[in-house]
């Protein structure tokens, strides 16, 4: 096992990773930025190194600063958690360049599955089933215009190597797509540096599920059953929760298969997801896979008892893993609610500022992730998630309760949050069923249809 790991990410995941490793007897060093100096996961870490300025650019993504921070205090593994540096697989290749472990997949299949049009074809090659779209990047307008005639309106450009909604345009006709195309690929290149995108057809009124796997370096894979990613606004999630409320046993058996299948394909090493899209027929379509912890791993957690950042760490260290597929069951039901500093009533602006106030909620079956404490500062800098709240219940109606007493016992003053938001999300009728789909929050959730 690893005697000391740099966490080379800040907030929330940061702090879940250094506790993870205070459990495991394994030493932490923590990066930050002059931006946060007084950061709880600087607190928490039993060493810290400033790595530059506020600018993540110059900070969280500053590669050569990260690599000496763990090089001269002595760091024998990097976890990077989730966004930043994460998926670059070049970062990954330079750990391994300086004898340095990176908890992750192998820079290759980083690479791989980063490639959005590259990972479609691994995975058909594998089985698993693929929403129609082209072969690759689109080379020109005229290819895309002809792909789109073939596999029919809507369809929809992503990047080739983003996601988040970004370098992302759904076109319902030949008029527009050039238009897309080209906006996509400005967007893509800003924010990815690659302009590349390319087509799929458009699923109408989809759900996101995705599957949880863990596989370790001599070969073995299992997967953690689904998670439920549907809520979402501007294709970014506000609520998780598993199990899925629209996936039967039979569904979760032959999508585990197929998780299953797509990860060995690629010689998949470490935490992953395998992200579908459901139709309301309920066929499934490869998505994409993320290469990483996710931002909502603790539902997870809460329904399999399965510490997922601790299987991080033992599977980088070389151990087996410790489950079987058989071993692995779903106990009840877990929801999570990204809590953002925000202000929901006037069009999600962000809400900087020094929390002069907070007091986490507690009781069975709730637990709170976050760095928040009473005098620290948002920072206008980074991600506007300051805290996930989770709970667990027998069923689906006791964590749905559960989380409405919890957050109405949260206190976080001195910023606006989404908690208003959230509260009234829980009490709407269509989440009560479950019956809702990506656009959901957006087409009718918040126009009051």
């Amino acid at each position: 096992m690893f005697s000391r790991v740099l966490v080379a990410n800040r907030g929330e995941i940061a702090l879940r990773v250094i506790r993870a490793c205070k459990e495991m007897g394994i030493s932490t060093v923590a990066i930050y930025s002059e931006a946060d100096g007084d950061a709880l996961h600087v607190r928490m870490a039993d060493e810290a190194v400033c790595v530059g300025p506020a600018s993540s650019a110059r900070s969280y993504l500053n590669i050569p600063n990260i690599i000496s921070a763990a090089l001269l205090t002595g760091a024998d593994a990097i976890h990077p958690g989730y966004g930043y540096l994460a998926e670059r697989a070049r970062f990954a290749e330079i750990c391994e360049a300086h004898g340095l472990e990176f908890i992750g997949p192998r820079p290759d299949t980083i690479e791989q599955m980063g490639d959005k049009a590259a990972a479609k074809r691994a995975m058909q090659a594998a089985g698993v089933p693929v929403i129609a779209g082209s072969d690759g990047p689109i080379a020109s307008d005229m290819e895309g215009l002809e792909i789109a005639s073939e596999i029919g309106y809507p369809i929809i450009v992503k990047a080739s190597a983003g996601g988040g909604g970004k370098g992302m345009r759904v076109v319902h006709s030949s008029d527009d797509l050039v238009r897309a195309l080209n906006l996509a690929r400005s967007e893509a290149d800003a924010a990815f540096g690659s302009s590349e995108v390319y087509i799929e057809k458009y699923v109408e009124r989809p759900r996101h599920v995705e599957i949880q796997i863990l596989g370790d370096k001599h070969g073995n894979v299992v997967h953690l059953g689904e998670r439920e990613c549907s809520l979402q606004r501007r294709q970014q999630k506000v609520l998780e929760e598993a199990p899925s409320v629209a996936i039967t046993p039979k569904m979760r058996e032959a999508m585990g298969r197929m998780a299953v299948a797509g990860a060995k394909a690629v010689d998949y090493v470490n935490a992953g997801t395998v992200e579908f899209l459901v139709d309301p027929q309920g066929n499934c379509y490869f998505m994409e896979m993320n290469t990483r912890i996710q931002v909502e791993h603790p539902v997870t957690e809460l329904v399999t008892g399965i510490d997922l950042v601790k299987e991080q760490l033992r599977i980088a260290a070389g151990e087996r893993l410790r489950h079987e597929q058989e071993d692995i069951t779903l106990r009840g039901h877990a929801i999570e609610c990204r809590i953002n500093a925000e202000n929901t009533e006037a069009g999600f602006l962000p809400s900087p500022g020094v929390v002069t106030a907070y007091h986490p909620p507690g009781g069975m079956g709730v637990r709170v992730d976050s760095s928040l404490y009473t005098g620290c500062e948002v920072t206008p800098f980074y991600d506007p998630m300051v805290a996930k709240v989770i709970t667990w219940g027998r069923n689906r109606d006791e964590a749905i309760a559960r989380m409405q007493a919890a957050l109405e016992e949260m206190i976080l003053e001195g910023i606006h949050t989404s908690i208003p938001f959230h509260l009234r999300l829980l009490q709407d009728a269509n989440f009560r069923t479950g019956a809702f789909h990506t656009r959901y929050i957006e087409t009718e959730f918040m126009s009051g249809k």
